[in-house]
């Protein structure tokens, strides 16, 4: 479904906070992920549901970071998404901003943050991916993310241009019974639900070293984290993804 351009007024300022991890040690670099793929979607979507479920066979895959934001947008249309947040109706606004779009729609799968396509469509999903990385537009940094009892230790390797180090926490899955709206009477498990956002660093280049608290891994138990090295307008809209890792 397609937002009207009107809509943008109403989209708000991202709210990042610190939340949590599993407390499982684990190591990704860029050389490990194709991609990174993030949906657009919504409960009260009637087309998202399709696009769902290949968000669950890419993060089943295990060589893309699948991550799922859940709008709010159509909250009012008989069934509030008990996942949406205003800071992932604001993300996709921001990505319209920077991919010169007057509109937003779900369910859409934001690439890189270089393009996007149908979320539901798997072959566009996978053309692109390879299409970024052949121009090499792919994941060109190494980062690294490790956890352990003390805390998160992230390791960003060195190249060129800047960019903010974002973690971003989601759950495994979450499932969901609606009661109203255009999917009243299903069940639909989702995966990997975004929940929260925080920058935590800069990079310009160099290498950078960082760790994080233990707390924002005990605060959720069962939530996970990924980290990504994006780069972010002036005002605050994201753009190219220059490496990622999750655990």
């Amino acid at each position: 479904m397609i937002v009207p351009r009107f809509l943008l007024a109403f989209a708000l300022p991202v709210l990042a906070a610190a939340t949590s991890v599993l407390a499982v040690p684990a190591l990704a670099q860029a050389g490990d992920l194709k991609g990174v793929v993030e949906l657009f979607t919504s409960q009260g979507c009637s087309s998202c549901p399709p696009a769902d479920a290949e968000l669950a066979r890419l993060a089943d895959q295990g060589d893309v970071l699948a991550l799922s934001y859940h709008v709010d947008y159509w909250n009012y249309r008989g069934w509030s998404d008990t996942l949406s947040s205003a800071a992932s109706t604001e993300r996709q606004y921001g990505y319209a901003r920077t991919l010169r779009r007057k509109n937003v729609y779900t369910p859409q799968a934001v690439i890189n943050g270089r393009d996007h396509v149908n979320g539901a469509n798997e072959t566009a999903i996978a053309r692109t991916l390879d299409k970024l990385s052949a121009i090499g537009a792919g994941l060109t940094v190494d980062v690294s993310v490790e956890s352990t009892d003390e805390g998160l230790s992230i390791t960003i390797g060195p190249g060129k241009g800047k960019a903010d180090i974002v973690a971003v926490y989601f759950d495994e899955q979450n499932k969901v019974e609606i009661e109203r709206g255009e999917n009243a009477g299903r069940t639909i498990t989702y995966r990997h639900s975004v929940r929260d956002m925080e920058t935590v660093g800069m990079w310009n280049g160099q290498t950078v070293n960082l760790k994080l608290p233990a707390s924002v891994i005990s605060a959720h138990p069962g939530r996970r984290c990924a980290i990504l090295l994006q780069v972010v307008s002036p005002d605050g809209s994201p753009g190219r993804i220059l490496g990622a890792a999750r655990i």
